[in-house]
């Protein structure tokens, strides 16, 4: 007899219908792109604790090893803004966040190759025009 798989699926139906996906993971994502999320989350995280970060860097201020205890109080309350964040919930927003934002980087990003590729075309035509200029002038 087997054991009931524990995983969840995209397509389990409950009560109030069925599940569209998962949000933890709607889609496999790549290292890079899973590293941008992280970024974002990240981010979200440290705007969220800005002012104990910024309180425990004033204490910290001129100290190395010393800052560990001189500035206990700080570093404690940043550590538990922090640890009170950093939620499955929060990456959550971050990656929905990077989902909601996807296709504009991508457009973003062809503009820009577009823009490159176009440089590079005309950076050839000087060179191919310099080339021709001086084989000219060499005959």
């Amino acid at each position: 007899m087997s054991a009931p798989s524990t995983s969840s699926t995209s397509t389990s139906s409950t009560p109030e219908g069925p599940k569209k996906y998962n949000l933890r993971n709607p889609l496999p994502l790549s290292a890079a792109q899973e590293s941008e999320v992280k970024q974002i989350y990240y981010k979200r995280v440290r705007a969220l604790c800005a002012p104990e970060i910024k309180a425990f860097a004033e204490c910290a201020v001129n100290r190395t090893v010393t800052a560990t205890w001189v500035c206990r109080t700080q570093r404690l309350a940043m550590n538990s803004c922090m640890v009170a964040h950093a939620k499955p919930e929060e990456e959550d927003r971050a990656r929905e966040e990077w989902f909601a934002t996807h296709e504009e980087r991508k457009r973003a990003k062809e503009d820009e190759l577009a823009q490159v590729e176009k440089r590079r075309a005309v950076v050839i035509r000087m060179m191919r025009e310099d080339e021709e200029r001086k084989r000219k002038a060499g005959n």
